[in-house]
C-alpha cells in the first residue's frame, strides 16, 4: 500500500488556487476537454472509489475474539472494520 505524502503548497500554488476558486464558471476554458453526454454517465456509481480515512487507535478486545478474527486471514482488521461499519449503518436506519 502506497502512502500519500501531503506536501505543503507553495505561496504561488495557493495564489493560483485562489484565483481559480474566484473564477466564474463561464470563464473556464474547456476547449481541451470534450463535453460529456447524459448517455456517458449511464451506470456511473457515486462514491465507488471513496474510502474513508483510517484512524489508528488502541482498542481492548477479548483475546479469544481477536484470535478468531486473526484466524480468518491477514486482513482481519479490514474484516473487523467491515463488521463495525455494517453495525453502524444498520443503527443509522
Amino acid at each position: 500500500m502506497s502512502k500519500v505524502h501531503n506536501a505543503k503548497l507553495t505561496r504561488k500554488q495557493l495564489e493560483e488556487l485562489e484565483a481559480l476558486k474566484s473564477m466564474p464558471d463561464e470563464e473556464i476554458d474547456y476547449s481541451d476537454i470534450p463535453a460529456t453526454t447524459a448517455e456517458q454517465w449511464q451506470g456511473a456509481e457515486v462514491g465507488r472509489f471513496y474510502h474513508p480515512a483510517k484512524e489508528p487507535l488502541t482498542l481492548r478486545i477479548d483475546a479469544d475474539v481477536i484470535a478468531w478474527f486473526k484466524a480468518q486471514g491477514k486482513d482481519y482488521q479490514d474484516h473487523i472494520n467491515a463488521l463495525l461499519r455494517r453495525a453502524m449503518m444498520a443503527e443509522r436506519r
